[in-house]
């Protein structure tokens, strides 16, 4: 059964083999067996792909569900002996916010259980959890598969940058409808951007463009630091360049809607090390990213409109 499941979800006797750590051959001769005794085909295999039976979608939707729960309360005996152990595998972008602070999260976790190995893969485009392996992805984008599972741990808080000089030159925006006026790096080209701010309850929208857009929010990043204009993007993504003066914040009053920072699994019913991860996670990565929500951290560093930096007491 559990041989089958992890063909049938891999959709592959190779990867599946590699996964299990047995030979293709043994691999397909045990499923080729296992059909022979249920007297039903479950898999059709060409040479290019392999794709379930009718009976075998039905046969996984079960069997899937028995393997997990026997997987996990294997993993709940083996750390109840000596805690959680293994191997973790966890994609995620290769964002700043990622490199700055997910790192001094997966040190401090890594303190915590020794037991648990760690490896980080910097995926800069869509994730295949299952494909590729992994036990969890960290994303701020929902996934597309609706069978994965998403759970929020925590939000970025987002807001509006660009360079001194840039200001100096165009003047400072004082109310949200002055934006429009002034050159926006968006994400996409043409009309249709539009930025939604909010002060306390007041929401405004406001319709922006100009002569730069891009998807990258690095490159949007490098664009505002050149003074090509304002640009939208997380607070913990720009927090160094605010510090040193290389970027202000426009209209600091005003906040955007805040990036969820979501965890993805392929289940509910998730090994002890996965489980433990998305604890600590939930406990600890709110805190952490609290310098981009508007918390302390943040509120020290002010901007008034002569472009002075003012360090609230």
């Amino acid at each position: 059964m559990a041989l089958f499941v992890e063909v049938a979800k891999q959709k592959s006797f190779s990867k599946a083999a590699v996964t299990l750590g047995m030979p293709i051959s043994s691999l397909s001769r045990r499923i080729s067996h296992f059909e022979q005794m249920v007297g039903l085909r479950l898999l059709d295999r060409t040479t290019r792909r392999l794709v379930l039976t009718p009976y075998g979608e039905a046969y996984l939707a079960q069997a899937g569900r028995l393997v997990d729960e026997a997987q996990q309360a294997l993993d709940d005996l083996v750390a109840e002996a000596k805690g959680p152990s293994g191997l973790l595998k966890i994609a995620a972008p290769p964002d700043f916010w990622v490199l700055h602070h997910l790192s001094r999260f997966i040190t401090e976790f890594s303190a915590a259980y020794e037991h648990i190995r760690v490896h980080v893969d910097l995926k800069p485009s869509a994730i295949d959890l299952l494909g590729d392996n992994y036990d969890l992805a960290v994303t701020i984008e929902e996934p597309r598969e609706t069978s994965l599972i998403m759970r929020k741990v925590a939000e970025i808080g987002n807001g509006l940058f660009a360079a001194p000089a840039y200001l100096d030159e165009r003047g400072w925006p004082a109310k949200p409808h002055e934006l429009t006026d002034h050159s926006a790096i968006v994400s996409s080209p043409g009309a249709g951007t539009t930025w939604s701010l909010d002060r306390n309850g007041e929401v405004v929208s406001v319709a922006v463009g100009g002569a730069l857009s891009c998807n990258s929010p690095n490159l949007a990043r490098k664009f505002a630091l050149a003074g090509q204009g304002i640009i939208s993007t997380h607070r913990l993504s720009v927090e160094r360049d605010v510090a040193n003066g290389r970027l202000e914040q426009v209209l600091p009053e005003w906040d955007l809607p805040p990036t969820p920072v979501y965890i993805v699994t392929t289940s509910r019913l998730l090994p002890a090390k996965t489980r433990r991860f998305i604890e600590f996670a939930m406990q600890q990565l709110p805190s952490m990213l609290a310098a981009g929500t508007g918390g302390e951290a943040w509120s020290k560093l002010r901007t008034d409109h002569t472009g002075v930096r003012l360090i609230s007491p």
